[in-house]
């Protein structure tokens, strides 16, 4: 197994409002364009009332390019007036991991 090397997380935390239109298509678009962003590494996420979604990034940079791309900026503000009640969003550098599995 190679050395573990730090990477970053990015924390979305959510509350949704009742708006719905385009939520589904756009998530999933979201997703798929992340996975072929320079420096993507994954995705895991979550949702009952709160939602949780964390990616996963090589660096900094690599977050900084996600954020500011065009169609993800699209995405953000129909998150702001179409989908989301409240969110926040958190950037971790990972140090450790452990997993478990049976």
């Amino acid at each position: 197994m190679p050395p573990f090397k730090n990477y970053y997380a990015v924390i979305f935390t959510s509350i949704r409002s009742n708006g719905e239109k385009g939520y589904s298509h756009m998530a999933d678009q979201m997703e798929e364009l992340a996975k072929v962003q320079p420096g993507y590494l994954g995705m895991e996420s979550a949702r009952q009332e709160l939602g949780i979604t964390v990616s996963y990034w090589e660096s900094l940079e690599a977050i900084a390019n996600w954020k500011s791309n065009a169609d993800h900026l699209v995405a953000q503000k129909r998150g702001i007036t179409d989908w989301y009640k409240w969110y926040k969003l958190r950037i971790c550098k990972v140090e450790r991991e452990y997993d478990f599995f049976k």
